[in-house]
């Protein structure tokens, strides 16, 4: 067999520091053919990688990819709150075109991808009577899935019960083609509106067979206790592994009894959780003087129950945050510190939020992974291993998408000379 590529000598990535020794991975026709220690065959391509390591590539499991790149229109959050964003989006998507989204959404699904994500979940706003944002991010989804997977959210920003249309809306959203049903409980006008949206978004899942991502409790108050509603949904519906609770802020100021029975609760749904460590810290703590929260779940404790939790990036440039370059391996880099997860396992762990878990979060684990037969979607790594890839953050050498080679990046140079004659 001749491949059309082959990868000789890369380091599997693996969280065994005794499994180190180089495979060759044989590729064709898009797919992973082989993995060996040395394989005799040729390939139109072949790439010697010295050793450097070989992952599944990145997922971003939780972005907006409707108001990236839009940071300062039509003003800057002075405040840094959740709200104050909420309100500038709602002045900005007046202006919204089907061509503007696109544009800004493609340039960052571009960086994106030259940083090693091939995945990505995207919430699109349908809180607007024309759903441009949707209808923009649909016709994307399906112009990049070449190259990229992207998954579309139906996400009623302004919530489902705030407006007369909404629920309408979100449920067109879902007749057009979203991938996913969304919601915001903690932003509808009552307690029990929150709890009425939830229900809904259930019910809209099982009609149209879509997966469920709910921004849950992102807010500092403690008496915000959605995600207890949503468990109780997943229990009786038996979908948990189909649900995701976004966010979940309010989780890290619970008291601890609450927390411990709520866990408990927890581990019979197995939902999904997505912390974004970036935004939370950012967004979160807004009104305390000191000592002032984190702002962020309860990730540490989540993963050590054995729950899925996946990281995203959230924001890019937007009224919500003005910083970040959709980087995952920023995003795993803050994880690290501000959930305490400073353990050699545990920065493996904050790892695999941004790789493994995030395709459970996703639902895509049949097409995702360095494995035959698997689609050839991977990335290569210029360190040994995951620690070090948090650590340094270097991009990707090699960006691998259904067997294409899409990015590259040589590695930054920098001489040094104490006599002055580094030119």
């Amino acid at each position: 067999m001749t491949y059309d590529l082959i990868l000789r000598r890369g380091k599997l990535i693996t969280f065994d520091p005794e499994d180190s020794e180089p495979v060759d991975i044989g590729i064709k026709d898009g797919f992973i053919t082989a993995i060996s220690h040395n394989l005799s065959e040729s390939a139109k391509v072949e790439i010697d990688l010295a050793s450097k390591l070989v992952s599944p590539p990145f997922v971003e499991s939780h972005i907006h990819l409707d108001s990236v790149l839009t940071a300062g229109e039509p003003r800057w959050n002075q405040s840094g709150t959740l709200f104050e964003g909420i309100q500038i989006w709602g002045d900005r998507k007046q202006q919204l075109s089907i061509e503007d989204v696109k544009n800004r959404a493609l340039t960052m699904l571009k960086e994106q991808a030259a940083q090693g994500i091939l995945f990505v979940r995207t919430h699109a706003d349908v809180s607007e009577p024309q759903l441009i944002a949707l209808q923009a991010l649909l016709q994307l989804r399906d112009e990049v899935k070449d190259w990229m997977t992207l998954q579309v959210v139906a996400f009623p920003q302004d919530g489902i019960y705030s407006d007369s249309q909404n629920e309408m809306l979100l449920e067109k959203a879902l007749e057009m083609g979203a991938d996913a049903v969304g919601g915001i409980p903690h932003y509808e006008l009552t307690r029990d509106s929150g709890v009425r949206s939830v229900k809904r978004i259930f019910e809209l899942a099982a009609k149209y067979n879509r997966l469920i991502d709910i921004h849950c409790d992102e807010i500092d108050d403690e008496q915000s206790r959605f995600l207890e509603v949503v468990a109780a949904e997943a229990i009786h519906t038996q979908i948990g592994n189909r649900v995701t609770a976004s966010h979940t802020t309010a989780f890290g100021s619970y008291n601890n009894a609450y927390a411990y029975k709520l866990m408990g609760f927890l581990q019979r749904t197995q939902i999904n959780f997505i912390a974004n460590p970036l935004i939370n810290i950012t967004l979160q703590g807004r009104t305390d003087t000191y000592p002032k929260r984190r702002g962020v779940t309860r990730v540490k404790e989540l993963w050590q129950n054995g729950l899925n939790v996946s990281f995203g990036h959230d924001c890019v440039q937007d009224p919500w945050y003005s910083l970040g370059t959709g980087s995952m391996l920023d995003v795993a880099h803050m994880g690290v510190h501000i959930c305490h997860m400073t353990g050699r396992e545990e920065v493996n762990a904050c790892y695999q939020m941004v790789t493994s878990n995030g395709a459970k979060t996703l639902h895509i684990e049949d097409k995702y992974g360095v494995e035959i037969g698997k689609p050839a979607s991977l990335i290569v790594l210029d360190q040994p291993d995951a620690y070090n890839a948090i650590r340094i953050r270097n991009q990707p050498r090699y960006v691998i998408s259904q067997g294409k080679i899409i990015a590259s990046t040589i590695p930054a140079t920098t001489n040094f000379s104490l006599t002055g004659n580094c030119i």
